[in-house]
Protein backbone atom coordinates (compact mmCIF):
# COMPACT_ATOMS: atom_id res chain seq x y z
CA UNK A 1 0.00 0.00 0.00
CA UNK A 2 3.12 2.22 1.02
CA UNK A 3 3.83 2.41 -3.21
CA UNK A 4 0.51 3.53 -3.88
CA UNK A 5 0.88 6.50 -1.56
CA UNK A 6 4.00 7.18 -3.15
CA UNK A 7 2.52 7.17 -6.57
CA UNK A 8 -0.26 9.58 -5.33
CA UNK A 9 2.04 12.34 -4.02
CA UNK A 10 3.51 12.49 -8.08
CA UNK A 11 0.16 12.71 -9.28
CA UNK A 12 -0.90 15.05 -6.58
CA UNK A 13 2.26 17.21 -6.99
CA UNK A 14 1.78 17.00 -11.20
CA UNK A 15 -1.78 18.23 -10.61
CA UNK A 16 -0.66 21.04 -9.25
CA UNK A 17 2.22 21.82 -11.50
CA UNK A 18 -0.83 21.71 -14.35
CA UNK A 19 -2.71 23.82 -12.49
CA UNK A 20 -0.11 26.57 -12.52
CA UNK A 21 1.02 26.09 -15.96
CA UNK A 22 3.02 23.49 -16.43
CA UNK A 23 1.22 21.69 -19.15
CA UNK A 24 3.99 20.60 -21.33
CA UNK A 25 5.34 16.50 -21.04
CA UNK A 26 8.75 16.56 -22.61
CA UNK A 27 11.47 13.47 -23.18
CA UNK A 28 15.09 13.02 -24.44
CA UNK A 29 15.68 12.58 -27.99
CA UNK A 30 18.42 9.99 -28.98
CA UNK A 31 20.00 12.77 -30.01
CA UNK A 32 20.41 14.55 -27.20
CA UNK A 33 16.96 16.97 -27.59
CA UNK A 34 14.42 17.76 -25.03
CA UNK A 35 10.61 17.47 -27.10
CA UNK A 36 7.50 17.48 -26.52
CA UNK A 37 6.06 13.95 -26.58
CA UNK A 38 4.06 14.73 -29.88
CA UNK A 39 7.61 15.91 -31.05
CA UNK A 40 6.93 19.04 -32.29
CA UNK A 41 9.68 21.15 -30.67
CA UNK A 42 12.76 20.38 -29.51
CA UNK A 43 15.06 22.32 -27.27
CA UNK A 44 18.59 22.00 -26.13
CA UNK A 45 19.78 21.84 -22.87
CA UNK A 46 21.07 25.67 -22.86
CA UNK A 47 17.15 26.38 -23.42
CA UNK A 48 15.92 24.96 -20.50
CA UNK A 49 15.90 26.19 -16.77
CA UNK A 50 15.44 23.40 -14.29
CA UNK A 51 12.66 25.56 -11.76
CA UNK A 52 11.92 23.00 -9.35
CA UNK A 53 12.45 18.46 -8.77
CA UNK A 54 11.09 16.51 -6.71
CA UNK A 55 12.58 13.15 -5.55
CA UNK A 56 9.87 10.08 -5.04
CA UNK A 57 11.00 6.78 -3.37
CA UNK A 58 9.02 3.30 -2.54
CA UNK A 59 9.36 2.52 0.63
CA UNK A 60 9.07 -1.19 0.14
CA UNK A 61 10.92 -1.27 -2.79
CA UNK A 62 14.32 1.20 -3.38
CA UNK A 63 13.88 0.37 -7.40
CA UNK A 64 10.42 2.72 -7.64
CA UNK A 65 12.45 5.92 -6.78
CA UNK A 66 11.59 8.54 -9.47
CA UNK A 67 12.32 12.39 -9.73
CA UNK A 68 10.34 14.53 -11.42
CA UNK A 69 12.00 18.05 -13.14
CA UNK A 70 9.61 20.99 -13.55
CA UNK A 71 11.21 22.89 -16.29
CA UNK A 72 10.55 26.33 -18.20
CA UNK A 73 12.30 26.84 -22.03
CA UNK A 74 13.71 29.91 -22.65
CA UNK A 75 10.89 30.50 -25.00
CA UNK A 76 8.27 30.34 -22.11
CA UNK A 77 7.14 26.80 -22.77
CA UNK A 78 6.92 24.79 -19.25
CA UNK A 79 6.42 21.71 -18.23
CA UNK A 80 7.85 18.42 -16.78
CA UNK A 81 9.63 15.23 -17.24
CA UNK A 82 10.36 12.28 -15.34
CA UNK A 83 13.42 9.83 -14.94
CA UNK A 84 13.97 6.86 -12.55
CA UNK A 85 16.48 7.56 -9.98
CA UNK A 86 19.54 5.77 -9.52
CA UNK A 87 20.41 2.60 -10.82
CA UNK A 88 18.05 2.68 -13.29
CA UNK A 89 18.14 6.41 -14.22
CA UNK A 90 17.69 7.29 -17.93
CA UNK A 91 21.62 8.40 -19.25
CA UNK A 92 19.86 10.43 -21.50
CA UNK A 93 17.70 12.53 -19.13
CA UNK A 94 20.66 12.47 -16.80
CA UNK A 95 23.22 13.87 -19.15
CA UNK A 96 20.70 16.70 -20.25
CA UNK A 97 19.84 17.89 -17.14
CA UNK A 98 23.18 17.89 -15.53
CA UNK A 99 23.54 20.42 -18.65
CA UNK A 100 20.67 22.72 -18.32
CA UNK A 101 20.56 25.70 -16.40
CA UNK A 102 19.69 24.52 -12.68
CA UNK A 103 17.78 27.15 -10.21
CA UNK A 104 18.49 24.78 -7.12
CA UNK A 105 15.25 23.27 -5.27
CA UNK A 106 12.07 25.40 -4.66
CA UNK A 107 11.16 24.35 -1.01
CA UNK A 108 7.12 24.77 -1.15
CA UNK A 109 4.14 22.47 -0.07
CA UNK A 110 3.18 20.69 -2.70
CA UNK A 111 4.10 17.37 -1.15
Amino acid sequence: MQDKEELTSMVKVLTNLRKEGYTEDYKITDDGMMCTINGKESFGPEQVNIVNFYRFEGESNPDDMAILYVIETDSGHKGTITDAYGTYADELVENFMKQAKDFGKNIDKRN
